[in-house]
């Protein structure tokens, strides 16, 4: 990851347009291609980003003063184009392999449960995989439904939208392998905020709400799929 900290300006020229004007922000160049400009504020949430896959060119300032510029292009032709005016920090550092979320207890067991009762979500609903492994962590549930087409499960106790962003995340690179595509969401969790269940309509993505006495064979009412 390469951190970056400058009085910049930021230019976002694609199906809109966009203008931030200059003030210090904080930039992230991730290992997965992913820049993302941020303020000192709005929690994780960054004020313009480009998502994977994309380029970064750096042109350096020019002899007459100038200032440096960094474009980065994604493969629609959307660009944001950063005006460097002072670079305050810039630094590199390794990572390494993420080891994802480790899941509180009740999310885990949900988890096994569900996948052991694919049916709840649908009749028949089948398990591919547990843990689906991607270069971005791993999925909770691979599944398919009754049609045969491949379904994501996300599962949270508490469903918000960070959530939703993640399994987003998670479709977006599951829908370029083209032994799985399509594939669709299904967000699961206990309870569900409205603003994540917003979200999740808007981008297609269906909600599970999930009894956790129910799918332990204490009730029958085991969820709601809207």
């Amino acid at each position: 990851m390469r951190l970056v900290i400058a009085r910049c300006s930021v230019d976002y020229a694609g199906r809109l347009t966009a203008h931030l004007p200059s003030a210090p922000r904080l930039i992230l160049v991730k290992a997965d291609g992913s820049v993302s400009i941020h303020a000192d504020d709005r929690a994780y949430k960054p004020l313009n980003w480009m998502s994977p896959p994309c380029t970064l060119k750096e042109a350096a300032p020019a002899e007459d003063g100038g200032q440096a510029v960094w474009t980065v292009e994604n493969k629609g032709g959307e660009k944001l184009i950063i005006t460097m005016e002072e670079v305050l920090h810039d630094s590199s550092h390794e990572l390494g392999v993420d080891p994802g979320l480790i899941k509180d207890g009740v999310e885990a067991h949900l988890q096994e449960l569900l996948a052991d009762r694919m049916d709840t979500l649908g009749e028949g609903w089948t398990l591919i995989r547990r843990e689906y492994p991607t270069a971005i962590g791993p999925v909770d549930i691979l599944g398919r439904d009754a049609d045969g087409v491949t379904v994501a499960v996300e599962i949270k106790r508490r469903g918000e939208i960070d959530g939703v962003e993640q399994l987003t995340r998670y479709l977006e690179l599951l829908n370029r392998d083209p032994l799985l595509a399509p594939v669709q969401g299904v967000f699961a969790a206990q309870e569900i905020k409205p603003q994540a269940r917003v979200l999740a309509t808007d981008r297609g993505i269906r909600c599970a709400v999930l009894d956790y006495d129910a799918l332990r064979g204490i009730d029958d009412d085991k969820l709601r799929l809207f």
